[in-house]
């Protein structure tokens, strides 16, 4: 809350200031906001070509540092019902992501009725930054501004998809089997993975299709190796097949039916199976969420039983561990967060909790059972007097069913705009399994989770830098 100072308490001399940091946000608002795309002012990201290559940080528009002298103006001095006349501004040097902004103003004369001339400066440390005069009309009445009356924004920037595709840039690609890439999206997003090196795709299908699909994109499929199969369940065979002889270390659904991909993944006789239960893991980038989060299962294991939940529990662990999270936190949802003998997902989450604690499970906390609410928010869980170390800081969601886990990842995806991945863990190798449709990006994401968690697998070792706990 910010009360104003009318013009008869002004004096000469006072002043007021604010101190600001300067966020990849603040840049991309104000290019939507002004129209002006000017990509000095952008921050990189993966895809630019300089991702990781230690380019300076973007500098921040000069008129939106111009634009900061109206947060001292309008909120302090004078404060709300100032009205601006004008404004000189002189920019020294560029400030950047990172860097905080000292913004300070000082009545420099006063002229009645209400006109007030103040010098205007912006600082970093002690360089100047920019400087001018504004000249405003005092406010004549006594206004409160509130904060809190203003919408909140989220900046839909998928953040750590990017982090993601940045961490594979030293990862050599994954030869990988393209099962059926017989549309638009399925294709593109195969040679998007190629592109930015993250898989050598071997493409498995309708030769002709494929082609054609190719050619009306202006696409290249030159050095690229097309097998033939004249139907889906036999270029599911193949590209298991591929793998057992060596030829691949992935494989990619394409524009198949799940089902038709995974029967002769899971077959006992030439399948990929090695012992323990394969499930799915959504791996969801939402704007709004402050890190990555991840759903199992929502697309393999339709009603899993307590010993299914083990395996998908561990297979989830590993892929968080592989993406950074060094001790990933497991709410185990239910609809409430008590046990309750009538609900049978409360009674697997505090067995599978309780054998988190004995070491059944590896590598994580779990805990559970969790109602939606208080496994993402701090705040919830705190209200309902929850103590945990994954209440309102859960990494992974295990949810009761398929069904549930369908909804939750659906919702993210459609209602919080989340960009989502898809991997089957518990095989051979990594399958990554999306929807018919995810469009390329999600396709790109899934291809770069495959790398990260392959890498893992081979070496034990992230290539994602681990983040603060």
């Amino acid at each position: 809350m910010h009360s104003n100072r009318l013009f008869s308490e002004l004096a000469v001399g006072d002043n007021a200031s604010v101190t600001r940091v300067v966020t990849p946000d603040d840049l991309y608002v104000f290019a939507r906001v002004s129209g002006n795309f000017n990509p000095a002012n952008l921050p990189v990201t993966e895809g630019d070509g300089a991702a990781g290559n230690g380019a300076d940080p973007p500098a921040a528009p000069s008129m939106w540092i111009g634009s900061l002298f109206s947060s001292v103006l309008g909120n302090l001095l004078p404060g709300p019902g100032t009205l601006y006349q004008s404004q000189t501004l002189r920019f020294r040097e560029r400030a950047h992501v990172g860097d905080t902004l000292n913004v300070l103003v000082q009545v420099r004369e006063l002229s009645p009725p209400a006109t007030v001339v103040l010098d205007t400066r912006i600082e970093r440390g002690g360089t100047l930054i920019a400087d001018g005069v504004a000249e405003v009309i005092a406010p004549t009445k006594r206004l409160v501004a509130d904060e809190a009356a203003l919408p909140q924004l989220t900046v839909q920037r998928h953040r750590h998809m990017e982090r993601l595709l940045e961490a594979c840039h030293p990862l050599p690609p994954m030869p990988t089997a393209v099962v059926a890439p017989e549309e638009e999206s399925a294709l593109l997003g195969a040679l998007a993975g190629h592109e930015k090196n993250l898989i050598i795709p071997i493409l498995i299908g309708n030769e002709a299709k494929i082609r054609e699909i190719a050619a009306s994109h202006g696409k290249d499929l030159a050095g690229i190796a097309i097998e033939d199969q004249p139907d889906h369940s036999s270029a599911a065979a193949r590209g298991v097949a591929l793998v057992l002889e060596g030829g691949a270390t992935a494989v990619m659904k394409g524009h198949l039916h799940t089902d038709e991909l995974l029967r002769h993944v899971v077959k006992s006789q030439g399948g990929l199976r090695i012992g323990r239960r394969i499930s799915h893991v959504f791996v969801m980038d939402a704007p709004s969420l402050p890190e990555l989060v991840l759903v199992s299962d929502a697309a393999i294991n339709i009603a899993p039983t307590l010993e299914d939940k083990v395996d998908i529990v561990q297979n989830a662990i590993d892929l968080g561990i592989a993406l950074g999270i060094s001790k990933p936190k497991v709410g185990v949802l239910s609809a409430v967060e008590t046990v309750n003998p009538k609900i049978t997902s409360t009674l697997d989450a505090a067995a599978l909790s309780k054998m988190s604690e004995r070491g059944q499970i590896r590598g994580g906390v779990v805990d559970g059972p969790l109602a939606m609410d208080n496994a993402l928010s701090l705040e919830a869980a705190k209200t309902k007097g929850l103590t945990s170390l994954v209440a309102g800081r859960a990494d992974i969601f295990i949810v009761p069913n398929l069904e549930a886990g369908n909804i939750l990842a659906k919702e993210l995806t459609y209602a919080a705009q989340a960009e989502g991945a898809g991997l089957v863990l518990g095989a051979r190798v990594p399958v990554l399994l999306t929807s018919r449709a995810d469009d390329e990006r999600a396709r790109l994401f899934s291809c770069a989770v495959a790398v990260l968690y392959a890498h893992w697998q081979a070496t034990g070792q992230s290539a994602v830098p681990a983040r603060a706990q």
